[in-house]
C-alpha cells in the first residue's frame, strides 16, 4: 500500500480526467494522479483509430472552450486531430506529468476513520487520495454480440473500438455489424477498399446531411492571430446545436413541428441519396428523430447503393466458421467481420468501476436499485470528495465538452467553499439529489423520450428499466448557470 496520501485520483485519461486535472490545478492541487489503462492519453480519441472516424460536432463546439484550436483542418476534424489535441492541452497545461498508462482500477473504497478514499490498483498498490474522480467515459466498455456461433467464426474478426491498422482489407468479403453513429462513418471506408460489403443492420438510424468545410492555412492563420473571429464562429455552432437538441429534444411537447422538421430534413437527404425505393424503406426509421443519437453523414447512404454492397436487416440467426446465415435462411460467406456494435453502457460502465462509500453502500448496486442519480450530474450522497463525470443527469449538448466544462465549474464553486472553510469533506445531502432527480424528471416529461415514438429505436439511451437518465435534458446554457447559483448547502461541508 502506498503510504503518499494524494490531493486526487482521477480515474480516466481522456478530455474528462484533462478537464478535472486543470480545475485541480487552478484551485491549487498539485498530487494527483490520473490513471488509465491505455497506453496513452486520449480516451475515446485514443481507442478508436478506425477508417473514416470523425467528430460528428462541428469541431470549433467540441473543444474546451477556455482552449480554442485554430488549427482544425474541417469544420468536422477527423479523429486523428482530436487525439492531437488532447495531447496538445495535456502539455500545454502540465497535467500529463500526472499520468499513469497501462494502469488498471480494480476498485476504490472510502476509509472513513482516515477521510481518504483508497483506489485499488490491479498488482495490489493501493492510492490513498482526498478526493477521487471518475472520468471513466460513456463509451469505454467495447460490447461483442453475444451471437450463436461467433466464436467458431474462422476468418478474421475486428472490432471498431479495437482496430488493427497492420490488417489488409483490400479484396476482402466483409461484413460489418452495427449502423449506429461508428458503422456510419465506417461503411464508406470499408466500401472503398473490400470486393464485397454485407451490412447488418438491426434499427435504422437517422442519418443528417453534413454540412462541411474545410479551412484553409490562411483561415488557420486568421484564427489563431484573431480568436475571436474563431469564438464569433463558435458562438454559431454552439447556438445551432444547443438549439436543436433542447427544442426538439427536451421541449417536444410545445416545439413537435420543429422535430418533425429535423426528421423531414433526414428523409429528404435519404430520398436524395438513395433511389431504390425497397433499399429506402429499410433505412428509413420508424421511431421519432431524437429517441437515439442521430448522426451526420454525406457518403453513408451512397455507400449502399454501390452494386457489392448489400444491406441485410432480416437479422442474424447464426454465425459459421465461413459466414453469416440471416433469419430468412440467406447465406452470406466472408472472410472478414467487423463489429461496430458499440459500447456497454448500463451494465459493466456505471460505473466502470466498484465504488463503495460510507456505510459500505456500493454505487452500482445503489444506483440500480435506486434509479441511476447524481446530483447535478456530479455527486452521489454517501460518496463523501467524490465526483462523477459520465453520471446519470450529466449529458448536456451534444459535445461532451459542455459537460465537462459545466462540471469545471461546479468544482470551482464547490472546492471554493471546502477550502474557505478550512474543511476536509463534502457530500451532497439526500434532500439536495432528491430535489434535482425531481427536477430532471419533470423536464423529461416534456422531452421526446416520454412523449414521442421510441418504443423500436433501441438506444443505448435508454437503460433496461425504459428509463432515459444519461442526459441531462436542459439547455446547455441553464446547465452552465446552475453552476453559479446552486445552493451551497446542498451540501455537508466538514
Amino acid at each position: 500500500m502506498s503510504s503518499q496520501q494524494l490531493d486526487a485520483v482521477i480515474v480516466g485519461a481522456g478530455f474528462g480526467g484533462i478537464g478535472a486535472a486543470i480545475q485541480f490545478n487552478r484551485m491549487g492541487y498539485q498530487d494527483i494522479a490520473i490513471v488509465d489503462r491505455e497506453d496513452d492519453l486520449g480516451g475515446t480519441w485514443h481507442v478508436n483509430r478506425y477508417p473514416g472516424l470523425t467528430v460528428d460536432v462541428p469541431s470549433t463546439t467540441y473543444s474546451y472552450w477556455f482552449e480554442p484550436n485554430p488549427y482544425w483542418s474541417r469544420l468536422y476534424a477527423p479523429g486523428v486531430e482530436l487525439k492531437q489535441y488532447a495531447e496538445h492541452v495535456a502539455d500545454k497545461y502540465d497535467v500529463r506529468r500526472y499520468m499513469r498508462f497501462n494502469t488498471v482500477v480494480e476498485g476504490a473504497r472510502w476509509d472513513e476513520d482516515a477521510a481518504v478514499w483508497l483506489v485499488s490498483l490491479a498488482g495490489g498498490e493501493t492510492l490513498r487520495a482526498r478526493f477521487l474522480v471518475l472520468a471513466t467515459g460513456y463509451l469505454c466498455q467495447p460490447r461483442t454480440p453475444d451471437i450463436p456461433g461467433i466464436e467458431t467464426f474462422a476468418g478474421r474478426i475486428v472490432h471498431a473500438a479495437k482496430w488493427d491498422d497492420s490488417y489488409s482489407l483490400e479484396g476482402k468479403k466483409a461484413a460489418i455489424i452495427g449502423t449506429g453513429s461508428t458503422g456510419v462513418q465506417l461503411v464508406p471506408a470499408l466500401a472503398e477498399d473490400v470486393s464485397e460489403l454485407t451490412v447488418y443492420q438491426r434499427t435504422p438510424i437517422w442519418v443528417m446531411p453534413k454540412f462541411d468545410l474545410g479551412f484553409t492555412p490562411a483561415t488557420q492563420r486568421l484564427f489563431a492571430r484573431l480568436p475571436a473571429a474563431q469564438r464569433l464562429l463558435r458562438m454559431s455552432t454552439d447556438g445551432f446545436m444547443d438549439l436543436m437538441v433542447t427544442v426538439a429534444m427536451w421541449k417536444f411537447r410545445r416545439f413537435r413541428p420543429v422535430n418533425r422538421a429535423a426528421a423531414a430534413i433526414g428523409g429528404l437527404h435519404r430520398f436524395l441519396s438513395v433511389r431504390d425505393k425497397e433499399l429506402r424503406r429499410k433505412l428509413t426509421p420508424d421511431y421519432d428523430f431524437g429517441c437515439k443519437r442521430p448522426t451526420l453523414s454525406n457518403t453513408f447512404y451512397k455507400a449502399l447503393t454501390k452494386p457489392h454492397v448489400h444491406l441485410e436487416t432480416a437479422g442474424i440467426e447464426r454465425i459459421e466458421p465461413d459466414g453469416i446465415v440471416s433469419r430468412d435462411g440467406s447465406k452470406r460467406d466472408i472472410d472478414t467481420l467487423v463489429l461496430a456494435t458499440g459500447f456497454d453502457v448500463w451494465e459493466s460502465n456505471l460505473p466502470a468501476i466498484e465504488v463503495i462509500g460510507r456505510d459500505g453502500r456500493n454505487l452500482g448496486k445503489w444506483w440500480r436499485e435506486n434509479r441511476f442519480q447524481a446530483y447535478e450530474g456530479v455527486t452521489v450522497p454517501m460518496f463523501p470528495n467524490m465526483l462523477t463525470q459520465a453520471s446519470p443527469y450529466a449529458w448536456v449538448g451534444m459535445s461532451w465538452f459542455d459537460t465537462v466544462e459545466y462540471q469545471m465549474r461546479h468544482m470551482n464553486r464547490l472546492f471554493g467553499e471546502l477550502q474557505r472553510n478550512g474543511a476536509n469533506t463534502f457530500e451532497v445531502t439526500e434532500q439536495a439529489n432528491a430535489r434535482f432527480l425531481q427536477e430532471m424528471l419533470d423536464l423529461l416529461d416534456d422531452s421526446v423520450f416520454h412523449l414521442g415514438n421510441c418504443a423500436t429505436s433501441r438506444s443505448y439511451w435508454f437503460n433496461s428499466s425504459g428509463e432515459a437518465p444519461l442526459f441531462r435534458p436542459t439547455s446547455v446554457r441553464h446547465a452552465v448557470k446552475e453552476q453559479d447559483r446552486f445552493p451551497l448547502s446542498d451540501y455537508t461541508i466538514a
